[in-house]
C-alpha cells in the first residue's frame, strides 16, 4: 500500500511540478492481478484499483491499517470502468457489468474480484473511509444511481453526475461516491469551482483516449496550481483546495468523499473574480 501524507497549503505552494506529482498525483491504478491502493492521511481516505485477469484476487489488510481484515473499521464503494466481473463477499458473488457499482458495509471480512473474461478484464475502482456503524451490502447499477444533470453546451460543461454511494440512493457512514460524465463537445468540470472544509475528495480520470489530457486544477482559489492528467489517473484535493479541470475532449471521472458530513451541495463557491 502507497502512503501519502498530509500537507499545509503553506507548503504546497512551494512545490515545483514534481513535488505536487509526488505528494497529490496517483499515476498508475490498475495492474493486472494485483490490488493497487494509497492511503492518504486526508482523512484516512483509501483508494486504487484491482484487476483480476484469469484468476481471483483477494484484499488483505496490510500492516498500515492495524486490523485483522480489511473492512474490520472500514465501509468501501467499488465502481467497475472495466469488463464485466464479479466482487466475492464473505462468498457472496455481485456480478458487476462495466459502470456497475457496490456499497460494501463495515465488517464484511473477505473480499475477492475476478474477471469473466480474461480478454476485457473487469476494473474495479475502489475507495474505502472509515466507518462507525454497518450498513447493508447494496450493488447499485447505473440506471439506479441518481442522475443530476447539470451545465450547458454555451460553457462547455454540460454533464450528467451519477449518485451511487448517496443518501439518495443508499445508507452508509460517511462515503459519498459518484461518477460524472461529460457530453461530447464539453470539457470543463466543476467550474465556478467550490471547495468544502468539511469535506476532502479524490477524482479518478478515465475514459479518455491515448493524447487526451486533463489540466486539474488544485490549491487555494488566490494561489492555484495545476497537474496534467491522463487516462487512469486520480488525484487526492485536501479539504482547502478547488478541484476543477479541463480536458483536450471530454471525459470521465469517479468522485470520492469522506469527512464532517453527506450534504451533497455544502460546499464554498468561489467567486470567479477570486481565482488566481
Amino acid at each position: 500500500m502507497n502512503i501519502r501524507y498530509a500537507n499545509h497549503p503553506q507548503d504546497s505552494k512551494k512545490y515545483t511540478t514534481e513535488e505536487l506529482r509526488e505528494h497529490y498525483l496517483v499515476e498508475e491504478i490498475f495492474k493486472a492481478n494485483k490490488i493497487d491502493l494509497t492511503y492518504s492521511h486526508v482523512d484516512r481516505i483509501i483508494f486504487g484499483g484491482a484487476m483480476p485477469v484469469g484468476e481471483t484476487i483477494k484484499l488483505e489488510a496490510g500492516k498500515e491499517m492495524g486490523v485483522n481484515y480489511f473492512l474490520e473499521r472500514r465501509e468501501m464503494g467499488i465502481i467497475n470502468v472495466g469488463g464485466q466481473g464479479v466482487a466475492i463477499l464473505d462468498g457472496v458473488e455481485y456480478e458487476l457489468k462495466g459502470q456497475d457499482g457496490l456499497y460494501i458495509g463495515m465488517g464484511t471480512k473477505t473480499i475477492e474480484f475476478k474477471s469473466v473474461s480474461e480478454e476485457t478484464p473487469a476494473k474495479f475502482y475502489i475507495n474505502s473511509v472509515p466507518a462507525h456503524k454497518t450498513y447493508p451490502t447494496v450493488k447499485i447499477d447505473i440506471n439506479e444511481a441518481q442522475p443530476v444533470r447539470l451545465g450547458d453546451n454555451s460553457t462547455l460543461n454540460k454533464r450528467t453526475i451519477y449518485q451511487y454511494v448517496h443518501p439518495n440512493v443508499c445508507e452508509s457512514c460517511q462515503l459519498l461516491m459518484g461518477m460524472t460524465i461529460l457530453e461530447e463537445g464539453n470539457a470543463w468540470n466543476t467550474m465556478p469551482c467550490h471547495t468544502h472544509e468539511r469535506r476532502m475528495e479524490v477524482y479518478f480520470y478515465f475514459n479518455m483516449e491515448e493524447n487526451t489530457r486533463v489540466f486539474h486544477f488544485m490549491g487555494q482559489p488566490e494561489e492555484t496550481r495545476h497537474l496534467v492528467v491522463k487516462n487512469e489517473e486520480a488525484i487526492i484535493s485536501p479539504s482547502w483546495s478547488i478541484h476543477s479541470g479541463v480536458g483536450t475532449s471530454n471525459y470521465t471521472f469517479i468522485w470520492g468523499m469522506c469527512g464532517e458530513n453527506q450534504t451533497f451541495d455544502d460546499m464554498d463557491a468561489v467567486e470567479m473574480s477570486t481565482l488566481r
